[in-house]
């Protein structure tokens, strides 16, 4: 492939994805924030999740190997 060539089809590849791009729905400001609250609010509860999760094997283990004296 010519050198060219290689600029003619990266100049047809950037006007595709700009013609693409032309074609999203972009979000408006509301649509934005509730959406991140979500993502936000989603995060906290799966973190708070984890954090219950690994105090209570945390405890189980402490509890086990206090049993046979570890």
């Amino acid at each position: 492939m010519a050198i060219g060539s290689k600029i003619i089809a990266t100049r047809d590849f950037i006007e595709e994805c700009w013609d693409e791009l032309s074609k999203v729905t972009w979000p408006d400001q509301d649509q934005l924030r509730s959406a991140t609250l979500v993502v936000i609010a989603f995060v906290i509860l799966i973190s708070a999740v984890i954090w219950i999760m690994d105090v209570a094997s945390r405890t189980i283990i402490s509890f086990i190997m206090g049993i046979f004296g570890a």
